[in-house]
């Protein structure tokens, strides 16, 4: 990446909110509503996000949010769940609910003529679920065959098998879909009593992003929303540091490839290291130009897909590196991809490949904030996440300070402990 292509990414990055105008209001019950003015396309986009997820779990009912969202999209007291499918599909739209990690969301899009109505039915599911008791069996059982097919699939078994050994005690060691164990035990009284303490106003940020006029979407939010009252006080929850023992497992599951996973324990959002860690995690694994995809699949054929992940949330994140590879190449994909960790906690990265990382990685924050949709959720998982609304500029500026001895800095310190997860063909 050159330096003219990376100073035309930030410029872009820079430049992406002069077309948009932003709102904020909190209403008196505590429910936030975010507003995002974008004129140039004849869409809008809904994220309800709700401080509901995997980090208030635990063994005994892990799982519990997303199963909340799979029962509630059944129906609400006014609709069925079809009826409510048909209704948003004839506005151009969709409408969905999932539990995740650090929140649960409710998503909904559609032409942005239509906002008033998916706004209305982003509330009805929201605030008037039916949560029928006759329906929860059903969901469950569907829950077990996605939790089964996951199992199945041998790199989704990996990441789940790394996560638990990565975090041990902590909650995000747990699926955020649960258990078959965890969801037996969950019946319909413990749903109704998840989603009561849980769907706060003071708990919930609502965003809206599109071809909208921000004066009347804050004054519909206030009708629809301002009349929730106030809920019980739901304290953080006192949860046991990770674990991060350094382990190393292997398992055996039939599959085409063998999967490998090596990585440690990295910064939260808000961390100030959080843009440098970002930085390595590019450096390694971004793209086609990160040194495990040149290193170990252009140069030595020993994986067939080579990336590294970092997502941030509340908590210690993750650095993971990821390798999936032929059966026959497991062993020396493995121990080349821990002769690149080496290398980058040893010799300070070239300022031409640290710049291509730069690019890359605020060119793909870039490209992921353009659409409506995922606007409306950048806004409200920033706000919910406390880390504010200048956090993309913020962010943007941290990353291009970013030096060489950062990035090898950060390496140390977050690559010293590796946790490693080998999934194997019998």
């Amino acid at each position: 990446m050159t330096r003219l292509v990376f100073a035309v990414l930030a410029a872009g990055l820079l430049a992406a909110p002069a077309v948009a105008q932003e709102s904020r209001e909190r209403l008196d019950n505590g429910f936030t509503v975010l507003v995002r003015e974008n004129p140039v396309a004849p869409v809008v986009a809904v994220s309800l996000l709700v401080k509901m997820g995997t980090r208030w779990e635990e063994p005994a009912n892990a799982g519990i949010s997303n199963f909340v969202h799979a029962v509630m999209v059944r129906g609400t007291a006014k609709r069925t769940g079809a009826e409510l499918a048909e209704s948003i599909a004839a506005l151009g739209g969709k409408l969905n609910a999932k539990g995740e990690v650090d929140y649960s969301e409710i998503s909904a899009t559609a032409l942005s003529r239509f906002w008033r109505e998916v706004l209305g039915f982003t509330a009805e599911l929201a605030l008037e679920p039916k949560l029928a008791a006759g329906e929860v069996d059903g969901e469950r059982d569907w829950l077990l065959g996605r939790i089964q097919k996951r199992r199945d699939n041998a790199p989704a078994r990996a990441f789940d098998e790394f996560f638990a050994a990565l975090y041990g005690p902590h909650p995000y060691a747990i699926p955020a879909l649960g258990t078959p164990a965890s969801l037996a035990r969950i019946d319909h009284p413990a749903l109704v009593a998840w989603y009561r303490r849980f769907y706060q106003p003071e708990r919930m940020t609502l965003a809206v992003s599109g071809q909208i006029s921000p004066g009347e979407v804050l004054a519909e939010a206030r009708r629809l929303f301002g009349g929730l009252p106030r809920g019980a006080v739901v304290g953080e929850p006192s949860r046991p540091a990770p674990a991060n023992r350094g382990e190393r497992r292997t398992f055996e599951q039939p599959a085409q490839q063998a999967q490998i996973l090596a990585g440690g324990l990295a910064p939260s959002l808000d961390h100030p290291d959080h843009a440098a860690v970002k930085v390595l995690s590019t450096v390694l694994g971004g793209g086609m130009a990160g040194r495990l995809f040149v290193e170990l699949r252009d140069k030595r054929g020993l994986a067939y897909t080579a990336a590294a992940y970092y997502d941030p949330v509340v908590d210690p994140g993750a650095l993971v590196l990821y390798l999936g590879t032929a059966p026959e190449n497991a062993t020396k994909a493995e121990e080349a991809l821990l002769r690149e960790v080496e290398r980058v906690r040893r010799d300070p990265v070239g300022v031409d490949e640290l710049n291509r990382a730069k690019g890359y990685l605020l060119g793909r924050y870039a490209m992921d904030r353009r659409t409506n949709e995922r606007q409306a959720w950048y806004l409200a998982f920033y706000e919910l996440e406390g880390v504010g609304p200048d956090y993309p500029e913020r962010y943007r500026r941290a990353v291009e300070a970013v030096t060489p001895s950062d990035v090898l800095r950060v390496a140390r310190q977050y690559l010293a402990t590796l946790t490693t997860v080998v999934l194997r063909p019998r």
